[in-house]
């Protein structure tokens, strides 16, 4: 097996300490590893060829960052065929929650939300799928 170096903050570091020693994994590796292996596969099993699907997007960030917002709006506008809606609102006394809606295909869903990902210093991003139209009986339709 290969070792890899990777950089993250030390409160994210204390979070995986924290896991690995709550649910029994062996070291912080298994805990990356596993998470790697489901990002990687967080879309598989949910693609259904030349269906559209619709998709809720949400982010969470530190209130009064003009910069995450600034660069939220230019993944939506290099998504903006993609974009139905989207929201920003606050939550609370320190966070802002910016609230996408996407009609499109799996792939392009699938870059959007890596795309908003990417963004430096965003918390957390979360979202649910729902298949447009019918799909047919012998397929399965995962949902997250």
């Amino acid at each position: 097996m290969d070792i890899v170096s990777i950089s993250m903050p030390e409160v994210l570091l204390e979070r995986i300490d924290t896991f690995v020693d709550t649910h029994g994994y062996s070291g912080r590796s298994e805990v990356v590893r596993e998470g790697t292996r489901t990002l990687l596969e967080e879309f598989h099993g949910q693609h259904i060829e030349g269906q559209k699907h619709i998709c809720t997007v949400t982010a969470t960030f530190e209130y009064c960052q003009p910069t995450i917002q600034q660069r939220l709006s230019n993944v939506r506008r290099e998504y903006d065929s993609l974009v139905s809606e989207s929201s920003h609102t606050h939550a609370g006394s320190r966070c802002c929650v910016e609230l996408f809606i996407l009609e499109g295909q799996i792939d392009a869903i699938s870059e959007f939300v890596n795309a908003v990902r990417a963004v430096p210093d965003i918390w957390t991003v979360n979202y649910s799928l729902t298949p447009l139209g019918e799909a047919p009986l012998d397929k399965h339709i995962q949902r997250t």
